[in-house]
């Protein structure tokens, strides 16, 4: 037998074992090897299995590190964008989705330099470990969990909003919600994210079908009204009553569309290249300013408005119903990723030192399907609980994604990536936009988080709060 070191890709120390050779005997072979005692074959076993575990976990190419970036980023919530057009007009529209999509692929670019520069961060806590000690990781680690799991919860009402909107409320809203719940765990499963690329695939697909099905039936409902498009009455300046609530909910709707940073850490831990990150953040970024400009701006301008969030409900019953069904793969594929993030971040943690995180071993699977099961259960039971569940998620994210995607990275880059003063000629640029990001992300912070609380007291003075566990059709 020969011994051979092994180091990962990320070159992390941890990841670091000498892993024996066994000649003429399968990779995970019972049997012991002459002059072996048990403990020592066992080592043997586990080393293997290790090797094969990093191995696995380390096949993400920068293709397809885009395409799970695109399926945690892109979902049915980019037809919420018209309605947020509709409110701050064409112009403001315009120009916070380009400007707040430039902010991200820098925001996400720091990411990235920082875990080049440090390869053992494997999720977002282990940065806020580097920042701020113990503290840091456990109070990052709790805002990702909840973060996670509360959109993992969204996505299981959104797709019971699809099921009624689809069968015409042709069931009780919670069976459809149990069903969503069951198709979000069976799709997290797979614990590898080079595995869930191939599903990004489809869901790439499936959403630009959808926006493209509703941009079309959309202008095609205009053209055919009184006075054709040019009566559409659009405007290129915010609305008339608009109010402040209004306009950071219409913000941050956008804000939080390009929320992709906050996986970013735990995706590029598996990439074989993690130096290749640039070439996917930047080809996200694009794609999402892209689709996110001209959805807002195309569907406003032929809606008007009176467009409906999410957008595809404009384009007339069938219509709506025809969008729904190709977009099942987008709430699904991209709420079950969720899951899959945040139960790698907890398997990760609860068997640091084990074997068992790998997830090639019996136990590895028992303890990780019970886990996404667990975490798919709480994410539905406090979707169906909390009667203001969408703006308690607006809150979270006003809390939360304010800080993954835009002032967090900022103080990334002043703490850990910083080199030399200030105001060295080499650091200005990093100065100026990561102070812009910065004060973005505390605005949202404040005015987002005030928007929702003031639309939580709204929604209760106008008893349109729905209720706990019901079977009536949600909205």
């Amino acid at each position: 037998m020969s011994e051979t070191s092994i180091t990962t890709p990320s070159g992390s120390e941890k990841g670091r074992y000498n892993v024996k050779k066994v000649q003429n005997s399968s990779m995970f072979d019972d049997s012991p090897i002459a002059g072996e005692t048990g403990d020592e074959f066992q080592e043997d076993i586990e080393r293997t299995k290790a090797r094969a575990g990093e191995e696995k976990f380390h096949r993400l190419g920068w293709k397809r590190l885009t395409i799970v970036l695109i399926v945690e980023a892109i979902a049915l919530g980019s037809l919420s964008l018209p309605s947020a057009f509709a409110a701050l007009g064409m112009v403001a529209g315009v120009i916070c989705s380009v400007g707040l999509g430039l902010l991200a692929i820098y925001t996400s670019d720091l990411v990235g330099m920082v875990k080049m520069k440090f390869p053992e961060v494997a999720h977002y806590a282990d940065a806020g470990r580097l920042v701020a000690g113990r503290f840091g990781y456990e109070l990052v680690g709790g805002m990702f969990v909840l973060q996670l799991v509360l959109l993992v919860g969204s996505h299981c009402l959104t797709g019971t909003i699809a099921f009624l909107n689809i069968t015409n409320n042709g069931a009780c809203s919670l069976v459809f919600g149990v069903v969503s719940a069951i198709i979000l765990f069976l799709l997290a499963i797979p614990p590898s994210f080079a595995e869930l690329a191939i599903l990004g695939y489809i869901d790439f697909v499936s959403i630009i079908l959808a926006i493209g099905i509703t941009m079309i039936a959309t202008g095609i409902k205009a053209s055919h009204s009184a006075g054709g498009m040019s009566s559409v009455p659009w405007s290129a300046w915010p609305k008339d009553d608009l109010s402040f609530a209004d306009a950071f909910i219409a913000i941050t709707n956008i804000v939080f569309a390009y929320s992709f940073s906050i996986c970013q850490f735990s995706f590029m831990d598996e990439m074989h290249t993690p130096k290749d990150y640039k070439k996917s953040i930047w080809a996200l970024g694009l794609i999402e300013i892209a689709i996110y400009t001209i959805t807002g701006a195309v569907i406003y301008a032929f809606v008007g408005p009176d467009v409906k969030s999410p957008a595809l409900l404009s384009a007339g019953d069938l219509i709506s119903k025809v969008a729904f069904g190709i977009g099942l793969p987008v709430i699904f594929i991209s709420g079950s990723i969720n899951s899959t993030v945040v139960g790698r971040f907890i398997h990760g943690r609860i068997f640091k030192n084990s074997v068992v995180k790998y997830i090639n071993t019996p136990t590895g699977w028992a303890t990780w399907i019970g886990l996404i099961a667990a975490i798919t259960v709480i994410a539905w039971v406090i979707a169906e609980a909390i009667p203001f569940f969408s703006d308690l998620l607006s809150i979270s994210s006003s809390l939360f994604i304010s800080g993954f995607t835009y002032y967090f990275p900022a103080i990334f880059w002043f703490v850990l990536l910083r080199e030399g003063s200030l105001f060295e000629r080499k650091n200005l640029i990093h100065l100026v936009l990561s102070s812009i990001s910065m004060i973005v992300g505390l605005i949202v912070l404040v005015g987002g988080t005030y928007a929702s609380i003031v639309d939580i007291r709204n929604q209760y003075k106008h008893g349109s709060v729905r209720g706990v566990f019901t079977c009536a059709p949600l909205e």
